[in-house]
């Protein structure tokens, strides 16, 4: 069974999931929508998808889509997920799916009701590199770990950018924070407690973030992100007898992990695979009743969870306990 995706929105980072999912035979991209006709026919010439539509209700109405792909800014992803789920769709929505665990509750709970799938899209999950980092660290290939550092930044120099408003859940923190988190969560566990400190700018978001989190086990996690640093991304995993380090952890377009230790590095290479490929067929397996879903309710929970801790911790300057 071949599964049918909509778009919902035209959003640039639909560019990449295009490009994945056409190297799949298992799906097809087949309808968009936008808020305006003539911008959806438009996308719909220029990336060859078969069907447009003028509202993303519209879209929603159309039998032959099985799941869409929500791509709206952050604050809309909740709203458009319930929509969809409710109008009988699977929704693979992009990341962060909220900053406020409650709404992605909501959400899971839309998806129960409806008997659907709802997966929030952290595509360097699916890739091999981040599969072959947490082996080797359950392996004990560094020892006992103890600090998990990460980055991921950019500029964002254009002052239309949805990323800098605040009315659209724009920051640092969520749009490109959110990876460190999801990988601090996956390799050191549920999180005690954490601390953040934030620099604002656009109009009142976040454009440089710092965090913390303490996990069980004397495991600490410590990054920076933001919209007006360098661009700058990596990941290492730090033990007692060694460390991992990660160039590239999450665009993963160069998969290689440096395995550190005091008397030699190893680079241990892996196949290069487009992540968003690999996302829309689990997916889509789902779907078919295949697979599970990689990330489902409790990761999404917990990673919601984490994001409104941090923020809770930078706007009162305080350490915040989670339960």
């Amino acid at each position: 069974m071949q599964v049918n995706w909509g778009l919902i929105s035209t959003a640039h980072i639909n560019e990449l999931f295009l490009a994945g999912a056409r190297q799949s035979d298992e799906l097809e991209v087949l309808a968009v929508a936008s808020r305006d006709a003539a911008t959806a026919e438009r996308y719909a010439r220029e990336h060859d998808i078969e069907r447009a539509y003028g509202s993303y209700d519209a879209l929603l109405a159309d039998p032959a889509i099985d799941v869409v792909y929500v791509s709206l800014p952050n604050s809309l992803h909740i709203e458009w997920s319930i929509k969809a789920l409710e109008a009988g769709k699977h929704v693979l929505c992009e990341k962060p799916l909220s900053r406020r665990a409650s709404q992605v509750k909501e959400a899971f709970d839309a998806a129960q009701r409806a008997d659907r799938l709802l997966m929030e899209a952290f595509m360097f999950r699916h890739n091999p590199q981040t599969r072959k980092l947490t082996e080797l660290v359950a392996d004990g290939a560094i020892g006992r770990v103890r600090v998990i550092r990460s980055s991921f930044s950019f500029v964002a120099a254009d002052p239309s950018n949805v990323r800098l408003m605040r009315h659209l859940d724009g920051g640092g923190l969520m749009d490109v924070g959110c990876y460190c988190v999801s990988a601090s969560r996956l390799l050191g566990g549920r999180p005690e407690r954490v601390s953040g400190e934030q620099l604002l700018g656009g109009d009142g978001v976040d454009v440089v973030f710092a965090g913390i989190l303490q996990f069980p086990g004397e495991v600490v996690a410590h990054f920076d992100c933001g919209l007006a640093l360098t661009a700058r991304d990596d990941l290492e995993v730090v033990g007692d007898q060694g460390s991992l380090f990660l160039d590239d952890p999450w665009h993963c377009r160069r998969p290689v992990i440096e395995l550190r230790r005091p008397e030699r590095t190893e680079l241990i290479e892996l196949d290069q695979l487009d992540s968003y490929m690999l996302q829309a067929e689990n997916m889509s397996a789902a779907i078919r009743g295949e697979q599970e879903p990689l990330l489902g309710r409790d990761d999404a929970v917990a990673q919601a969870r984490t994001i409104e801790a941090l923020y809770q911790a930078a706007d009162g300057s305080e350490v915040v306990q989670l339960d």
